[in-house]
């Protein structure tokens, strides 16, 4: 069992932070040759599609599986094998925190500000774009560093 809640680790953790790398390195500079008001429909509908039940399995794995593999007891685990699990499971709570903290009030405040009043595209892209971008930016690395020191705890 904690080889399988290892594994299942790596593999939530691998899917996100890929999910992650390809949003920053390949979908937000996408959008950023859209036009203002292109740019505010797409990131609305994609804010929208995003959050589904595989997604959110996925987004809560990242956490529950590392959490499950540090604390399930195994005999022949090793100090560094559980210190490298401690160290993935602290980078994806950062993730989560950037995430919960940063970059889901900015897509909640995209989501209210459609069909108001105040709904100019360059405005409301001006509002999210810069600061959502550096969140992601920050969020990224540490779940991408997640990853990395599952795979060595799986490897230890």
């Amino acid at each position: 069992m904690p080889t399988l809640l290892l594994a299942l680790a790596v593999g939530c953790t691998g899917l996100y932070a890929g999910f992650m790398v390809i949003f920053q390195t390949g979908i937000m500079p996408a959008l950023a040759r859209l036009t203002d008001a292109e740019f505010v429909h797409a990131m609305r509908r994609i804010n929208e599609y995003v959050p589904k039940p595989l997604f959110l399995v996925v987004f809560l794995g990242i956490v529950g599986f590392p959490v499950a593999a540090f604390f399930v007891p195994i005999d022949d685990r090793t100090d560094t094998q559980k210190w490298l699990i401690l160290a993935g499971l602290v980078c994806v709570l950062l993730n989560h925190l950037v995430t919960i903290a940063g970059n889901i009030p900015l897509n909640n405040a995209l989501a209210a500000s459609e069909g108001g009043a105040g709904d100019d595209p360059a405005a409301v892209r001006a509002a999210f774009e810069r600061r959502w971008n550096g969140f992601h930016r920050i969020r990224t690395p540490l779940v991408t560093a997640g990853f990395g020191l599952l795979i060595a705890a799986s490897l230890t």
